[in-house]
């Protein structure tokens, strides 16, 4: 239990010595915004996912087979856009390989963008989304994704990919007392699902009650604050900052 919680406070409270800095703490809030927006793509835009192109792969093959409330066209669009949003991240990653808070905050930066169009298509379309809108949305949300898993991947910062939770699942229960192992991690893996789940009740729950803008104007307002903070932090060229390649 206490190396549980000191990986807990170590994935918030960072040493300035680490070799991940600010690093972790800011891809957790990034975690919250998957929640966020796919909770909204797959509530509000039809069953199809902007972040989570292994769950959208899944819903491709439904709609391939006519199985009803399913579109081909729909996780065809999210599937290229992710991909284009994920050139975008790589060029991005490209452009700030010397400096990793440059690279995540430039990256957020671009990102938020994509996340204010989705703002703006959303309140104008109103609820439900009419299908112009809601392809529109689609794009500029996979884009954002895209961008987001490219840089996460990139960074390379452990059991913190900020989308895909199969892995830090496995390795949370694999590595557990149970599954024979000795816990390692499970700090932090425990908070990287927790923070997706939370992005996700939050989203569904404005989606469901209140309005379908808010859980993007919430997005937008993550990412725009971690893409702020980490070029602040990065400018100056600190130790975490540099990158192993």
């Amino acid at each position: 239990m206490s190396i549980f919680l000191t990986e807990l406070r170590e994935t918030f409270l960072w040493d300035r010595d680490s070799r991940q800095g600010p690093l972790p703490p800011l891809l957790v809030f990034m975690t919250l915004v998957t929640g966020l927006v796919d909770a909204f793509s797959y509530l509000a835009l039809g069953h199809v996912f902007v972040a989570n192109m292994t769950g959208n792969v899944v819903l491709l093959g439904f709609a391939l087979v006519g199985a009803p409330g399913f579109s081909l066209a729909a996780s065809l669009v999210a599937i290229a856009s992710f991909a284009l949003g994920s050139v975008a991240g790589g060029r991005i990653g490209a452009r700030y390989s010397k400096n990793r808070g440059l690279h995540l905050g430039s990256a957020a930066v671009v990102q938020s963008a994509c996340l204010a169009a989705g703002v703006a298509l959303a309140a104008a379309s109103g609820s439900p989304i009419t299908p112009g809108f809601r392809y529109g949305l689609i794009v500029m949300l996979a884009i954002a994704m895209g961008i987001q898993n490219a840089t996460a991947r990139k960074l390379a910062v452990p059991d913190l990919t900020t989308t895909v939770l199969t892995m830090t699942i496995t390795g949370m229960t694999a590595d557990s007392a149970l599954g024979a192992g000795n816990g390692s991690k499970a700090g932090r893996r425990f908070v990287a699902v927790g923070t997706m789940l939370a992005g996700a009740v939050v989203g569904a729950a404005f989606i469901v009650h209140h309005s379908i803008v808010y859980p993007l104007v919430i997005a937008l307002i993550v990412a725009a604050g971690v893409g702020t903070t980490a070029r602040a932090l990065g400018r100056s060229g600190p130790a975490w900052a540099a990158s192993d390649a």
